[in-house]
């Protein structure tokens, strides 16, 4: 028998078949982002914002939040140093609680005074970073004042009380009295200059030398060394009071620089 050649079937898909199959076809290249022809498409939104804001803005931003908490925290670490009379040691003296007290206080009269807007500071319309900056900010003032406070009071006994009775009362006074915004000021300011007088060149004086034996304490200045004793002086540097006159200008300048509210002024 003779085979007889198979023959080959070709099935040919339907033309609507190739065409639905190309439809599916992808195109990658057009997936594919052309590059940008401005660099300034690849910066972020945020930093594009920053970076088009009026000099005076920049200037305001760089204030608030770097040179302002800069300022605070360099009186904070300002406020608790003494320098040891003796061997010129360094010595840190923390506040005590009435020092934190007195801030609180010192706070609630600047927000009442409008020093401090709480409302411009503080909103639900900022962004969530903002708010934080803002707190970080009032709290760097926080402990500028607390420490102004530990730099201005002496450190214990009877003088400790007498200087913080009396800002004690004028503290309390301008909190329930009629409220006169300079009138704080002028009397905060007087106080100021007071404790620092009367710790820094009356007590400062008053205080004998360290480093002296009892032999010499006696001969030569009994009055001082029983006075130092009696009202329990440290014996600090002199030094200490350069220190703390710096410490206290700062937390001026930082209190003169330091705005109202931290919401962007258009123009």
């Amino acid at each position: 028998m003779q085979n007889r050649p198979r023959k080959r079937v070709v099935r040919s898909q339907p033309m609507n078949a190739v065409e639905e199959s190309n439809e599916n076809i992808i195109d990658v290249e057009g997936l594919t982002d052309p590059r940008p022809a401005d660099d300034s498409l690849l910066i972020p939104a945020d930093a594009a914002l920053v970076k088009g804001l009026p000099v005076h803005q920049k200037t305001a931003l760089y204030l608030r939040y770097i040179l302002l908490p800069v300022i605070f925290l360099t009186v904070t670490l300002l406020g608790g140093l003494r320098i040891a009379g003796e061997d010129g040691a360094f010595i840190f003296h923390r506040p005590a609680l009435v020092c934190l007290i007195f801030a609180s206080i010192l706070l609630v009269l600047f927000a009442r005074s409008l020093v401090i807007e709480l409302g411009g500071w503080f909103s639900e319309g900022f962004p969530a970073l903002k708010n934080v900056a803002n707190g970080f900010v009032i709290a760097t003032l926080f402990a500028a004042a607390t420490q102004v406070f530990n730099s201005l009071l002496p450190e214990k006994g009877l003088p400790f009380w007498i200087v913080a009775f009396c800002f004690f009362w004028t503290l309390w006074n301008n909190l329930f009295a009629d409220f006169d915004t300079p009138k704080l000021f002028r009397s905060l300011g007087g106080l100021f200059g007071l404790a620092f007088v009367a710790k820094y060149l009356v007590l400062a004086n008053l205080t004998a030398p360290a480093g002296r034996s009892w032999f010499e304490t006696l001969t030569e200045n009994p009055g001082q060394e029983a006075v130092t004793r009696l009202l329990d002086l440290p014996r600090y540097s002199g030094a200490t009071g350069y220190i703390q006159f710096f410490a206290v200008a700062l937390f001026l300048l930082g209190l003169y620089l330091f705005p109202s509210s931290a919401r962007d002024k258009e123009g």
